[in-house]
């Protein structure tokens, strides 16, 4: 996918990937209904029964009788983020990303004569400037000498929601200069407002994050709540170039739900360094946006904050243009990105127990998006996306989103319907939003108008989004 961006829009491209970490899943409700086989009963009997909601692997198990939280499930999550992350690097170490190697462009799901032209002739561009690149090099492109060049292999970051913060929490790190000489009292600061009191550093071995002082009478208030005194509130100054970072991913995000500016989220991602995100949906208000930016980016960090929306196509055009006038009248700088996947959810109509996502809906948010920072004089600068290269023990792709150039239907759904958690896109959808970005980015820098065809095509024989 980045190799037919970059191709298209000539500029690097940042690889994060949601992975190694996002075992958790935030939930409306505490429980859920579901149907269970009665005990004692008939053979196909069920009966409806009120569980505890899936949370997410690393807090409790998918089937309705594995719902109880197990603490064992935080080292499961750490085992599991550990063991790949040692994947990708082997992966990459071994030459996964060398562009020496061939690849093979197959488009044989493309049911579409015109957009299988269309890519084709995208992949001939692609592989024309690779056999010059590797003419010029004098035969390989990472140019050998010893040396992994850029060529030769890729960077990849990961990223995930930092939803359970007593996991976040053991796994955030100072780095810089050494800590000034103890205090009277303990000082390692408490992670969050999730905590009945301020944890005894005998007790731990873990650094914890720092927990500034609260800038408003809100946050104040939101600590006494839980009965902790003035004195409990002990800043942990970063002095002398001391910083503390998230470990658990290079870039982590705050999701809608748990954005509340006197929350404990928003109190422990103001006291990190990394790059953070934060998701903007139809229920934030615009005043909302820019008091968050002054409490997670007081000092206005260029490339500190991204700005996720999750509108859905329906929404994007009556929101994001209004987020975007509040953002620009302060001097906030930050990166907007497109999450075209948790607003465009849906039931499936076949089988409603199944939630799927509409392809068109996804394009249609992405390249909306683009448009209304073209016309606000912004830059969309990246997309969020949930896909999967999943193949199943026949070599087919995950069938959990409707549409694309392969144009799976809803009843399809149940070939290969894999997930757990949300929809994704398979192999094949995930290359059409590539080449739909890549043409999109080329237009762009070449002053023309995108190619109807790979839009139209994409979106269907109507074009249009589905409401």
């Amino acid at each position: 996918m980045s190799l037919i961006i970059l191709h298209g829009s000539r500029l690097p491209v940042v690889r994060i990937a949601r992975i190694a970490g996002q075992y958790a899943k935030p939930r409306s409700k505490p429980t859920e209904v579901v149907e269970l086989p009665v005990k004692g009963g008939k053979e196909g009997e069920t009966e409806k029964k009120e569980v505890l909601s899936f949370r997410g692997d690393n807090v409790n198990g998918y089937e309705p009788d594995d719902r109880a939280a197990d603490p064992d499930r935080l080292l499961g999550a750490y085992f599991h983020s550990t063991a790949t992350l040692n994947y990708i690097r082997t992966l990459l170490s071994s030459g996964f990303a060398n562009l020496d190697n061939p690849v093979d462009w197959s488009f044989s799901h493309v049911r579409s004569p015109e957009l299988q032209s269309a890519f084709g002739n995208v992949i001939e561009s692609l592989q024309d400037s690779l056999e010059f690149m590797k003419v010029a090099s004098g035969g390989s492109i990472s140019g050998g000498g010893g040396e992994r060049g850029g060529m030769e292999t890729v960077e990849v970051y990961t990223s995930h929601e930092a939803l359970l913060l007593e996991y976040e929490e053991a796994l955030t790190r100072s780095w810089g200069a050494p800590q000034a000489a103890p205090r009277s009292q303990p000082d390692t600061p408490i992670l969050s407002r999730s905590a009945s009191r301020i944890r005894d550093s005998s007790t731990s071995s873990y650094p914890h994050s720092p927990v500034r002082r609260a800038r408003s009478p809100k946050l104040s208030e939101s600590f006494h709540g839980m009965s902790m005194s003035a004195s409990d509130l002990r800043e942990v100054e970063v002095d002398g170039g001391k910083k503390w970072y998230n470990t658990s991913a290079h870039f982590i995000w705050i999701g809608d739900r748990t954005r509340q500016l006197d929350g404990a989220h928003v109190e422990y991602f103001r006291g990190i360094a990394n790059p953070i995100g934060i998701k903007v949906g139809p229920t934030m208000e615009a005043e909302e946006i820019v008091r968050i930016l002054d409490i997670v980016n007081p000092d206005r960090v260029p490339g500190k904050v991204t700005l996720i929306g999750r509108y859905g196509a329906a929404k994007v055009d009556q929101f994001l243009p209004g987020h975007i006038d509040a953002v620009k009248k302060t001097d906030h700088p930050v990166v907007w990105q497109c999450d075209a996947m948790h607003g465009n959810t849906k039931s499936s109509v076949t089988d409603p127990a199944l939630k799927t996502r509409h392809f068109v809906d996804v394009i249609t948010e992405i390249t909306r998006s683009m448009e209304i920072h073209k016309e606000k004089g912004t830059i969309l600068g990246g997309v969020h996306l949930e896909l999967t290269g999943e193949l199943n023990e026949d070599g087919f792709s995950v069938t959990e989103c409707i549409g694309g150039s392969m144009e799976l239907e809803d009843k399809d759904l149940s070939f290969n319907y894999r997930t757990h958690c949300d929809p994704r896109l398979n192999y094949e959808q995930s290359l059409d939003v590539a080449f739909l970005l890549a043409d999109y980015l080329k237009s762009k820098r070449r002053g023309e108008k995108p190619h109807d065809i790979l839009l139209a095509s994409l979106r269907g024989r109507k074009g249009e989004a589905k409401q």
